[in-house]
């Protein structure tokens, strides 16, 4: 076909010349990971000196690769980003040292501005500390006056922190101190990990393929930080997951899984031909060897991730366990685009009490 090209690297078919998107997201994430100490810690130095300027490129490219790619949470960066007022983004404030949280917490009880006290929440919760619980709690109890302007309850904004208040007033984790990225290799020697693998079963809304889209073994020793001894599977209809919120799976730890239909939200257009289905499950992704920075997932646009947090899209959605009602726990992303099925990305969330999986999608 005229007008054709390859990448030189995976060979992908292109319509112009150069790396297709993800060969070059893995040669910018590669450039950023090989940073030397003194180039990070020009990069930081950067950003303090021009905090008010976060927001804006560069300095916001440098923020996100010091916090995504190397785990960069600095102290002196959160509290020259209080003191100037900046409240976005709200990973500023990860884990920030007692002194910005009680600068943060004066701020939040003292503004009169919904919209400042909504960017404060998030920021507050990303600090995420017990003192930081307790004001929530005591928001969730005794509402200020701008609560009348926000759309949700304080207990919904400490999910952008990875954790929300449950009907106690306890804390309840939503996310793992772990995070593994799904990375190309050998499929036939690294079981840990499986990526789209087709069953014979059809869906009966669109009579497509159901796909088990993420089986994790959590007897493997990089998965241990999920406390199951046994397997964990997500399966869907991926070609109606889209128009589900969310869908739902329950799983043995034998391997077995079954998807929970039907699905109440619509489906996806009727197929029968199975659509490339051998080409998606004939993917190259494993578990990497080594655990990465707990928001590596939320930089690039391959990255596909278990555990840590996840790039939402839209807004963080935690969905409850339809067994329990328990919040449930983020567990890991799988970006469409690695696989060159659609755009987006599906979250996986999981109750391990219920061994129940949700799986929902999010676009631009």
């Amino acid at each position: 076909m005229s007008g054709m090209y390859r990448c030189p690297e995976c060979g992908r078919e292109l319509r112009y010349q150069g790396l297709c998107w993800q060969c070059k997201a893995e040669w910018e994430r590669q450039e950023v990971m090989a940073w030397t100490p003194e180039q990070i810690q020009e990069k930081l130095d950067g950003l303090i000196a021009n905090v008010e300027r976060v927001n804006e490129d560069p300095w916001e490219r440098d923020f996100q690769n010091l916090l995504h790619c190397h785990g960069i949470c600095s102290p002196e960066l959160a509290r020259a980003a209080l003191e100037a007022e900046i409240y976005y983004p709200a990973e500023l404030y990860y884990c920030a040292p007692e002194d910005v949280r009680d600068g943060l917490i004066q701020a939040l009880l003292e503004t009169k501005d919904p919209n400042i006290a909504g960017h404060l929440l998030c920021c507050l919760a990303m600090q995420g500390d017990n003192r930081a619980l307790e004001v929530f709690r005591e928001l969730e109890e005794h509402p200020r006056p701008w609560r009348e302007k926000l759309y949700v309850d304080p207990s919904v904004y400490a999910q952008t922190g990875g954790w929300t208040i449950d009907k106690a007033g306890n804390r309840r984790q939503l996310n793992f101190d772990t995070c593994y990225p799904l990375i190309k290799g050998d499929r036939s020697k690294d079981k840990a990990a499986q990526v789209f693998r087709p069953r014979e079963e059809r869906c009966p809304h669109c009579k497509g393929r159901v796909v088990d889209i993420l089986t994790l073994d959590g007897r493997d020793a990089r998965l241990s930080f999920l406390g199951l001894d046994g397997v964990i599977t997500a399966t869907c209809c991926p070609n109606c997951v889209p128009w589900e919120e969310p869908a739902y799976s329950r799983f043995t730890l034998d391997g077995g899984s079954e998807a929970v239909f039907p699905y109440s939200y619509g489906a996806g257009e009727e197929d029968e031909g199975d659509w490339g289905m051998e080409e998606y499950a004939d993917n190259p992704y494993v578990l990497g060897m080594e655990p990465v920075p707990l928001f590596y997932g939320a930089e690039f646009d391959d990255t596909c991730t278990v555990g840590g947090f996840p790039f939402w899209i839209q807004d963080a959605q935690y969905y409850p366990c339809p067994d329990c009602g328990k919040t449930m726990k983020y567990l890991a992303q799988v970006k469409w685009g690695a696989l060159d099925f659609m755009e987006g990305t599906l979250y996986i969330e999981i109750c391990p009490d219920c061994r129940v999986v949700s799986m929902h999608h999010q676009q631009t």
